[in-house]
């Protein structure tokens, strides 16, 4: 019999259209791609206290329930809203591309169209590769890589404070629902300092339950990413427990078939509260650490391949 290691980090697709990803055999967080969703999600999302650490809708707002853990959406892409739930658009995954796994990451690739809701065929399509990095003491790196291409003609998302990727924190760590804290790269908190306002990354820690049921701390820090439009972003954070960088608050970012857009972000999930001095040093590890893509692969039994770009 040949030796055979089995990977620290693998992807193990699930029944019910999901996707898991665990670190020496631990879930840390999971796909949803159902069709019966206004779109995809990650949920849960579980931090080194083994609590998750992000939350399916509002604690008090009923009308908040398209906040989905971690997610991708966007108020006004040609008119079209895709951010709310009930308007009629769907962002709905096409198809997986790719599942790797390694000792020093996993990754998985998928496409992910944008329906409106009156044409048949997705005016957007996201090819989309999430690269996970196990760290010390069970924290984790969570990186997202986006490739957002028109399928015909010219397509813009217009402007607005929505868009493209958001958190939902679980509500223990919220700052008004909770005994947490929002935080950006000078150390600034509360939701009044920080609310559209720039910075490279925006942090949201608090108290969780672990296993053993101590209440300690773990938190999330979502990186934004000099190639991105508009770096660093200026930020849509609520006391209420989510934030998202805006990557166009203050104009329209118009693509087409030959200028796709390109936007990388990364989530470090961590234990205890922010760590300025750690956070700095990943986030300038990201910036220097070339981005992923997926290819046609010419590999026995695969289709596609993800790569690391050369530069």
């Amino acid at each position: 019999m040949a030796e055979y290691s089995i990977p620290r980090c693998q992807v193990v697709p699930q029944a019910d259209q999901q996707t898991a990803v665990t670190i020496d055999g631990r879930e840390i967080f999971r796909w949803n791609f159902g069709h019966h969703y206004p779109r995809p999600f990650f949920h849960p999302v579980i931090g080194p206290s083994g609590a998750n650490l992000v939350r399916m809708g509002h604690p008090g707002a009923p009308d908040h329930d398209h906040h989905s853990g971690i997610w991708f959406a966007h108020n006004m892409i040609e008119g079209f809203d895709f951010w709310a739930n009930g308007t009629g658009t769907q962002i709905r995954q096409r198809q997986w591309l790719d599942y790797i796994d390694g000792d020093t990451n996993a990754g998985m690739a998928f496409l992910l169209d944008y329906y409106d809701g009156h044409e048949p065929d997705p005016i957007l399509k996201q090819t989309t590769i999430v690269i996970v990095h196990p760290l010390e003491r069970q924290e984790y790196l969570l990186e997202l890589n986006l490739r957002l291409e028109p399928m015909k003609g010219r397509v813009t998302l217009r402007q607005t404070n929505f868009g493209i990727v958001a958190v939902r924190v679980n509500a223990t760590i919220a700052e008004f629902f909770g005994g947490g804290s929002i935080t950006n790269d000078i150390g600034q908190q509360h939701e009044s300092n920080l609310f559209g306002k720039e910075s490279t990354y925006m942090d949201y820690s608090g108290p969780v339950r672990s296993n053993n049921g101590q209440t300690i701390e773990n938190g999330l820090t979502l990186f934004d990413h000099p190639g991105n439009p508009n770096y660093p972003s200026k930020w849509h954070v609520r006391e209420d427990g989510w934030i998202g960088p805006s990557l166009n608050r203050d104009k329209a970012i118009s693509m087409d078939p030959q200028t796709p857009l390109i936007l990388r972000y990364q989530i470090h999930v961590h234990d205890g509260m922010l760590n300025l001095k750690k956070a700095a040093s990943l986030h300038e590890g990201f910036k220097t650490r070339p981005g992923w893509l997926v290819e046609r692969s010419n590999q026995k039994h695969r289709s596609w391949e993800i790569k690391q770009a050369k530069s």
